[in-house]
């Protein structure tokens, strides 16, 4: 079953981390990443820009809004993804336990419902 791993926490530069703290945790990552791969489990990841460079984009009234920044103010913000096909919940709820950010912020484990792959779309058995 594929599962998105949706990883939040506070946005934090090299200069908030100081150069070790920033290295050290582009290696908790990479480590992680390899041992998802290593696994036979990951299908992508990403590492998203920070919160400021990203544009919220809404139709209403039928008028298109763009705004910059994120939709929510919040102090945690959305950092990356992991998706990865696990057996169950469980095993997904393992690996994000695994996530280096884990100790600093909010790891969100979702279901997939449906996934876009070789020209057609695919939905998760027992969704319809």
């Amino acid at each position: 079953m594929r599962y998105t791993i949706l990883l939040h926490y506070p946005e934090m530069t090299p200069e908030d981390t100081g150069a070790e703290g920033w290295s050290e945790g582009l290696a908790a990552f990479d480590a992680y990443a390899k041992a998802l791969d290593g696994a036979g489990v990951l299908l992508s990841a990403e590492v998203l820009q920070p919160s400021s460079a990203t544009t919220t984009v809404a139709v209403r009234d039928g008028e298109l809004r763009v705004q910059d920044g994120p939709f929510a103010d919040t102090k945690e913000q959305l950092g990356g993804t992991f998706v990865i096909d696990v057996p169950d919940l469980d095993a997904a709820i393992a690996w994000a336990a695994k996530a280096p950010s884990v100790q600093w912020g909010t790891v969100e484990v979702r279901p997939s419902a449906t996934h876009f792959a070789d020209g057609a779309w695919t939905t998760t058995e027992g969704l319809g």
